[in-house]
C-alpha cells in the first residue's frame, strides 16, 4: 500500500491518522499527549504518534509516500508571548531613507495582555558601497548585544531590489543568526506592513527552526524517506526548509487543517464551517467549492500573511454554564477543562449520587459557573456537552454522545433552582451558545455575500454535535456532521496539497508581467515541494489596488484517482443546480460541458417600473461532475469552445460584454473552464493580456480538448 500521514499537534492531544492513498480511505487514528515539557518539545509527541499510528496499522517505512503535521506551536508562542527580541536592521538613504527609518520602527506589539514582541532598531546608509558592508556588521552586533536574537533586514523597494536585504541575510547565516528579510515574506510594497510581518516571523524563527530540526531528525530515525511537510495558515502545506525561512505561515494552522479536511470529505459548496473542541469554536466560510481568505493581524496589527478568515467563540464541548443568584446567565468562555473537573454526561449514572449545586471560580476573577458536587465531595462541571444531549441534538454512537441519564441527574439541581424542567433548562444553555455562534456566522455570511437559503452548515471536531444541530435548526439552515469528524484536521493535514503564493504591486501590467509573476509562483510551488506536473497557477488582477496575485497549488505527486471521486448523474446534477437556484429541473439547460464540469442556466424574467418593463437575466451554476457548485453568477453568456477555437469564442464574449463609455472600455469579467480547473482572466486591464495568459493557461493541451467560456458584467 501507499500511506499518506498525518499529525496534528494540538494543545492537549497529538492526533495521527493513516490514508491510504489510492482509495483515500481512513486506515487508522491514534491519540497521544502532546509533549511540550519533553526536551524535544512538540517533537517527542509527533514521533510517539508516528510509530503507534504506523504500529496499529501494520504500516512498514517504504509504505508512507506523503507525511506531514499542522502545529498551533507558532500560534500558542504568540498568544503566550513566548518570542525571540527581534533586532530590525533598515537601510536607507537620503530623505527616503530617513521615511524608512520611521516606517520600520515598529516598537512593541502587544500580543495579549502583559506580554510583548519587542523590537530594537538600528539604521544604516546604504549610500555609500564603499563601507556597507562594515556598517552592516557593526548594526548587527548593536541589536544582538541590545538582547536581539532575531534579525529582520527592511529597506524600502528590495521588492524591486533585495540585494542588501539578501546582504544583511548572509552576515546572519555566517553568525549563526536567524534573520528574515522583508522582500523574502511579502512582494508588496508597503514598507511598514511588510516589516511589521517580518517582525513577527522572525519573533518565532529560534523557537520554530528548533522544532523543525528535532521534528525532521525523528522522522528521519524513524527510516521515512518520504520528506516531511508542515500545514499552513491558507490550507497549503510545505517543506521543512520553507518553515526554516517562514514560521510566520504555520500561524492559523490548526484551523486551516479543517476546513481542509472538510473541503476534501464533504465536497461544500458554499456554507459555514464549523470546528467545535472543548473549549472554543473555529468558524469559516466556503464560498464556490473554496475557503475565504484575508491578511492576518497579530495583536490588532494588519499584516501581509494571507490566512484562512476564521472567527474564533468562546463556545464548545466543554463550556461551563455562568451562574447569577442560582440561575443560568451565560454559558462559556470557561470549559471544564481549564475548571479542571471532569463532564456530567461522560460520568457513570452511579458516581453522581445526591447532586448538589454549587459555584465555582476556573481562574480567581471569574464570575461563577455551574457545579454539582456528589457525595464524597467529587464535583463535575455542567457543560454544554450535557445541554445538547439532555436536548436530543447529540445521535447515538456520536463522539460526543454521553450518558443521558447521568447528565439529567447531574442537571437537576440546577433545573429547580431555575423552577423549570431539565430540558427546558437545557434549551435555555443551548439558546445562549446560539446566540454568540450565530452572530459571527450571520456576519460571515454577509461579509461574502452568501445566500442564506443555499448555505450549509457543517460541523467537524469531536465536539460538533454538541453546537452544530442547534445552531442549524435556531438559523434555519441545513447541516452535517463532517465524515470522521473527530479527526478532521488531521485528516486535512494528510490529503493537503502544496500551496504558495506571489503578490505585487504593478500598475498597468502588462502581459509580460502577469506571465512572469504565474512562473514566480509555479517555482515557488516547486521550491515547497510541489510536483512539478501536478500544479495549478490562478492569477488575479485587482485594477483598484493595481495588485496582481498568483495563487500556486500542486501535489506533491500524481494522484492516481481524484479524491473519493464519485460521479452523479446528469439528472441529479441539475438537481443540485435546480436546488441552488430555486427553480424547477425543467427550467434549466446545460449551456456548456467539457470532462468535469457542466455550465447550467435558466432564463430568468422580473418586472420592475411597476411592470413595465421585464428585466431578463440568465443566472448561472457552474457544477463540477460530484455536485459541487464551483462557479455562481446572476447573469452569464456562456459559449461551448475548444482548444482549438478559444480565441475566436472569448472574442464573441469581449464584442457582446464590453461596456463603452465616456470613462473608457471596460472588460467583463471572464472565465475559461479547462476540466474542473476554472481559469479566472477577471479584472485583466486589456484585451491583448487576456490573449497571453490564456494562451499560457492552454498550451500544451490538444486542439480538440472541450472548454467552457464564460463572461459576465464587471459587476456581477
Amino acid at each position: 500500500m501507499n500511506i499518506r500521514i498525518g499529525i496534528d499537534v494540538g494543545g492537549t492531544f497529538t492526533d495521527a491518522v493513516a490514508i491510504d492513498n489510492n482509495t483515500y480511505d481512513l486506515i487508522g487514528t491514534c491519540k497521544v499527549p502532546t509533549t511540550h515539557f519533553a526536551p524535544e518539545g512538540v517533537a517527542a509527541g509527533i514521533v510517539k504518534a508516528l510509530h503507534l499510528v504506523m504500529e496499529q496499522c501494520g504500516i512498514k517505512p517504504e509504505e508512507v509516500i506523503f507525511i506531514a503535521h499542522g502545529t498551533t506551536q507558532a500560534t500558542n508562542a504568540l498568544l503566550e508571548g513566548d518570542v525571540a527580541d527581534v533586532g530590525i536592521l533598515t537601510l536607507g538613504r537620503g530623505l527616503e531613507g530617513l521615511k524608512s527609518k520611521s516606517d520600520t520602527n515598529i516598537g512593541n506589539i502587544e500580543l495579549a495582555a502583559g506580554k510583548f514582541l519587542h523590537s530594537s532598531n538600528v539604521y544604516v546608509d546604504s549610500g555609500n558601497i564603499s563601507v556597507l558592508e562594515e556598517q552592516i556588521r557593526t548594526g548587527l552586533k548593536q541589536l544582538t548585544s541590545g538582547g536581539a536574537s532575531s534579525i529582520v533586514a527592511a529597506e524600502a523597494f528590495s521588492v524591486d531590489d533585495p540585494e542588501n536585504e539578501n546582504k544583511v541575510l548572509e552576515f546572519c547565516n555566517a553568525e549563526g543568526i536567524p534573520g528574515t528579510a522583508t522582500n523574502d515574506i511579502s512582494k508588496l510594497y508597503g514598507l511598514k506592513m511588510r516589516t511589521r510581518t517580518a517582525v513577527v516571523n522572525a519573533s518565532i524563527m529560534p523557537k520554530m527552526l528548533e522544532a523543525a530540526m528535532m521534528t525532521e531528525q525523528s522522522i528521519r530515525a524513524a527510516d521515512i524517506k518520504s520528506p516531511l511537510m508542515v500545514m499552513r495558515c491558507d490550507g497549503g502545506v510545505m517543506t521543512v526548509e520553507e518553515v526554516r525561512r517562514r514560521p510566520i505561515l504555520t500561524i492559523l494552522s490548526g484551523p486551516a487543517a479543517g476546513v481542509a479536511g472538510a473541503l476534501m470529505y464533504e465536497k461544500l459548496s458554499d456554507g459555514i464551517f464549523f470546528e467545535v473542541g472543548g473549549t472554543s469554536t473555529d468558524i469559516s466560510c466556503v464560498k464556490d467549492g473554496k475557503v475565504m481568505i484575508k491578511y492576518a493581524e497579530v495583536g490588532g496589527h494588519k499584516t501581509y500573511l494571507n490566512s484562512l478568515d476564521v472567527r474564533t467563540v468562546g463556545i464548545g464541548g466543554g463550556s461551563m454554564i455562568e451562574l447569577k443568584n442560582s440561575k443560568a446567565v451565560d454559558v462559556g468562555p470557561r470549559s471544564a477543562h481549564i475548571a479542571g473537573l471532569a463532564y456530567e454526561v461522560y460520568t457513570e449514572t452511579e458516581k453522581i449520587r445526591n447532586p448538589r449545586l454549587i459555584e465555582v471560580h476556573p481562574r480567581t476573577t471569574d464570575p461563577p459557573y455551574a457545579c454539582v458536587e456528589c457525595d464524597g465531595g467529587v464535583r463535575f462541571a455542567l457543560t454544554l456537552a450535557g445541554a445538547a444531549n439532555i436536548a436530543g441534538f447529540v445521535p447515538e454512537n456520536d463522539y460526543a454522545a454521553g450518558f443521558i441519564d447521568s447528565a439529567r441527574k447531574a442537571w437537576q439541581p440546577l433545573a429547580d433552582c431555575m423552577k423549570c424542567s431539565v430540558e427546558e433548562a437545557a434549551s435555555i444553555i443551548l439558546g445562549f451558545s446560539a446566540k454568540k455562534n450565530s452572530r459571527v456566522a450571520a456576519q460571515l455570511m454577509k461579509d461574502y455575500g452568501m445566500n442564506p437559503r443555499t448555505a450549509e452548515f457543517v460541523g467537524g471536531g469531536g465536539g460538533a454535535s454538541a453546537v452544530v444541530p442547534h445552531l442549524a435548526k435556531t438559523m434555519g439552515h441545513r447541516y452535517r456532521i463532517a465524515q470522521n469528524a473527530p479527526v478532521i484536521s488531521t485528516i486535512g493535514v494528510s490529503l493537503a496539497m502544496v500551496r504558495d503564493m506571489v503578490e505585487r504591486i504593478i500598475p498597468n501590467p502588462q502581459d509580460t508581467d502577469i506571465i512572469a509573476i504565474r512562473r514566480e509562483a509555479e517555482l515557488k510551488a516547486i521550491a515547497s515541494g510541489a510536483a512539478p506536473g501536478t500544479i495549478e497557477v490562478n492569477v488575479q488582477v485587482d485594477t483598484q489596488r493595481n495588485m496582481v496575485r498568483a495563487i500556486a497549488i500542486g501535489a506533491t505527486e500524481l494522484r492516481n484517482k481524484n479524491l473519493l471521486n464519485r460521479r452523479l448523474s446528469r439528472e441529479d446534477l441539475l438537481a443540485a443546480a435546480a436546488e441552488n437556484l430555486n427553480v424547477p429541473v425543467a427550467f434549466l439547460v446545460v449551456a456548456a460541458e467539457n470532462k468535469g464540469m457542466y455550465a447550467v442556466q435558466y432564463e430568468k424574467s422580473e418586472k420592475k417600473i411597476f411592470g413595465l418593463i421585464r428585466n431578463k437575466t440568465k443566472p448561472l451554476r457552474l457544477v463540477d461532475e460530484e455536485g459541487v457548485i464551483r462557479l455562481q453568477k446572476n447573469d452569464a453568456y456562456v459559449l461551448q469552445a475548444s482548444v482549438e477555437n478559444w480565441r475566436d469564442t472569448v472574442s464573441q464574449v469581449l464584442r457582446k460584454l464590453t461596456v463603452y463609455d465616456d470613462g473608457g472600455t471596460t472588460l467583463p469579467n471572464l472565465y475559461i473552464v479547462l476540466g474542473k480547473r476554472i481559469i479566472d482572466l477577471s479584472g485583466l486591464p486589456a484585451e491583448d493580456q487576456i490573449y497571453s495568459l490564456g494562451a499560457v493557461e492552454l498550451s500544451g493541451y490538444k486542439p480538440e480538448e472541450p472548454l467552457i467560456i464564460a463572461g459576465t458584467g464587471r459587476g456581477d
